[in-house]
């Protein structure tokens, strides 16, 4: 008998515990179980709104999880991307917004999902360091750069017609100079080291991938200096002659690249 009685007492303890953590998870139900796509998208656009993305995103991953198939579905991706955009993961934005156009090649909304892949990187390409330390963006290493002009770019090129092309081109003007002024700056910087060869071929290569911007001139300038310093006079003389042809009034050739007052200047 007195065997029998803790063990029913210890029985006891033990459906009183189960009961108690079947209360504990009665207290918080699922309150989005039973609804529709249709109910579960509303209230993740709702949080959306408010700009509470993470709740967004919890509800969004519910229903794909619930309806995997469908329009809803499509669009709880792109959503997802939209909200860890706006809630500064990009890496996460990047991974939602390419899960939506690999799976949706054609969709109707194909468009905006190279806009926004493009806004990511874009972003990404400023970054938060150079806000705060003002920084410019052509001083950055331009790997994010490139990605946003490549999303925008395709964007332009298979939906010119698109509501988001105009602002693409403009976004794609301004990462073309970023990018050539960035060459021009590691061209300087090479000038600076004693590395003329290299800072020449710098200067080569934002003519060839950049020749339309105003860092062309520039560009030109250096390449003369490097060229006469390393005793190439002929590719020198030809330089200045392009240079003049282009800019007849240009001191380009004249400029200090010596010196550059930019955060990697050696001291």
């Amino acid at each position: 008998m007195t065997k029998i009685l803790p063990r029913i007492l210890i029985s006891a303890l033990l459906v009183s515990l189960m009961a108690g953590c079947s209360s504990l998870n009665n207290e918080k139900p699922d309150e989005t179980q039973g609804w529709s796509a249709e109910k579960l998208f509303s209230a993740a656009k709702s949080e959306q709104v408010s700009r509470s993305y993470d709740a967004s995103n919890k509800l969004l991953e519910k229903l794909e999880a619930r309806f995997p198939y469908g329009r809803y579905a499509q669009q709880a991706q792109l959503e997802m991307g939209y909200n860890y955009y706006k809630d500064q993961e990009p890496a996460l934005a990047l991974a939602a917004i390419d899960r939506f156009i690999k799976q949706n090649p054609s969709h109707p909304s194909l468009d905006y999902a190279l806009y926004l892949k493009g806004l990511v990187t874009f972003n990404e390409s400023q970054g938060f360091m150079s806000s705060m330390s003002k920084q410019d963006m052509s001083e950055r290493d331009p790997k994010a750069a490139k990605e946003s002009f490549n999303s925008f770019r395709d964007l332009v090129q298979r939906f010119p017609d698109s509501k988001y092309a105009r602002d693409a081109e403009i976004r794609m003007g301004y990462l073309i100079g970023a990018m050539a002024k960035y060459e021009l700056h590691v061209g300087r910087y090479y000038f600076q080291r004693g590395a003329y060869l290299a800072a020449a071929n710098r200067g080569r290569a934002l003519l060839d991938n950049y020749a339309n911007t105003k860092q062309v001139e520039d560009a030109l300038g250096l390449m003369i200096q490097s060229y006469d310093k390393l005793g190439m006079k002929e590719l020198s003389a030809d330089t200045r002659r392009v240079l003049l042809q282009n800019y007849p009034n240009s001191k380009a050739a004249e400029v200090n690249f010596a010196t550059d007052p930019y955060w990697w200047a050696p001291i």
